[in-house]
């Protein structure tokens, strides 16, 4: 088959149609882009503004939140424009910008989740040893190594799917550009690629996954055994909060990037994709918002500072 000249652009085929039932989802969409985008920045100036949400629980949660935003960011702003303009042409630097950002801000999530999980145990099965266990040194050194470890996965990715040489066929059936959907393109054997990158789905889902998994266990136990009742209640508020956003990000990323090639659908993969990168992120300031007592006697804190500022 031809192979098409690496400066060419791809075309992104986008996930509406230019059709009344299609605009009607387009316009959720954007509502729903834009109260994830409100949502998770409300969360960020919560914690960052209330003295009261500086710890170590909260900080992990801002940086979830500032992941949701850009991962929000990289997405929607190009779907929206091909959809309203018709431009859909996407160069070879933006597809790996946004396969860069994207697996930047997804492969965080993992390893900040799993760091979430872990702050929770020690919260819960060691709370004497919780200031030392959960310093800010540890804290910042697991936010830092969830960017870090998300951004080796993305360049690792962006660099090799583009090094392909593609075919005269350079349209993806897509809104964004993903490796996976990318590298169906390539006319040369991507079979090692893919192995590598079925392996380092394995490292960047799997393991913490399994971490989360275990720490859990380990909460369960130490719950179940609690004489407390408003000690039981708080625990489970608060586990089962990061239960849900577990389950919702890992369930969608692992049908992603973890089924086998026979078994992929072009459709199938749009829809998870819309999943986790658009309405996964605006569950997540809901979900720890709504369940949470101390962030929305922070949000009570913060309107009545408003409500005070235009009476002066």
């Amino acid at each position: 088959m031809e192979k098409r000249n690496a400066t060419s652009d791809f075309i992104l085929l986008g996930l509406f149609k230019h059709t009344r039932s299609h605009l009607f989802l387009f316009i959720l969409v954007l509502i729903i882009a834009i109260s994830s985008l409100t949502g998770n920045a409300l969360m960020i100036l919560l914690i960052h503004r209330d003295h009261r949400l500086h710890t170590p629980m909260y900080i992990l949660l801002s940086q979830l939140s500032l992941m949701d935003v850009m991962l929000v960011l990289t997405i929607v702003p190009k779907m929206a424009s091909g959809f309203l303009t018709g431009k859909r042409s996407i160069s070879p630097a933006g597809c790996g910008l946004q396969i860069f950002l994207l697996l930047t801000m997804a492969g965080g999530e993992c390893f900040l989740l799993a760091a979430m999980s872990y702050d929770r145990y020690v919260a819960v099965c060691h709370p004497l040893r919780y200031p030392s266990l959960m310093n800010w040194q540890r804290c910042l050194q697991m936010s830092m190594g969830s960017w870090f470890m998300g951004a080796a996965d993305g360049i690792l990715q962006a660099v090799t799917t583009l090094s392909f040489p593609f075919c005269s066929v350079h349209e993806i059936n897509h809104f964004f550009c993903e490796a996976p959907m990318l590298v169906r393109l390539a006319c040369s054997d991507t079979s090692v690629f893919e192995y590598a990158m079925y392996i380092c789905c394995v490292l960047m889902l799997l393991v913490p996954f399994s971490l989360i998994l275990t720490s859990y266990s380990f909460i369960l136990t130490a719950v179940l055994h609690m004489r407390s009742t408003e000690a039981l209640k708080k625990a489970f508020a608060t586990c089962s909060s990061h239960l849900t956003v577990v389950g919702l990000f890992y369930g969608a990323a692992i049908f992603i990037y973890m089924r086998p090639k026979s078994y992929r659908s072009a459709n199938h993969d749009k829809v998870v994709s819309a999943f986790y990168t658009i309405f996964t992120p605006v569950l997540n300031p809901l979900i720890y918002s709504l369940r949470n007592n101390e962030v929305k006697a922070a949000m009570k804190r913060l309107l009545g500072n408003l409500a005070n500022l235009k009476l002066q």
